[in-house]
């Protein structure tokens, strides 16, 4: 049973999901810098897209010289902010 306090992260539908994988190729093929929303994180996450990896369903975003690896579905948004 979940904890009551805990909030549930949104569920998306397949079109959404989709149009955020295409956001994220996009911005790693770019190689420019991006704001990320992320889920249960009070503040953007701004960096370069380094790798998606399918297998760990992990975006790997480089902020600062550090490689910040977030699960691909905590991001709630891709921006150029």
């Amino acid at each position: 049973m979940a904890k009551a306090g805990t909030p549930k992260r949104p569920t998306r539908d397949e079109f959404e999901l989709e149009e955020l994988g295409n956001q994220l190729v996009e911005a790693k093929d770019d190689g420019d810098e991006r704001a990320l929303t992320v889920w249960g994180v009070a503040e953007k996450v701004r960096g370069r897209i380094t790798v998606l990896d399918s297998r760990t369903r992990l975006v790997h975003v480089e902020v600062d010289e550090m490689t910040r690896k977030i699960p691909f579905l905590d991001i709630m948004k891709v921006s150029y902010e």
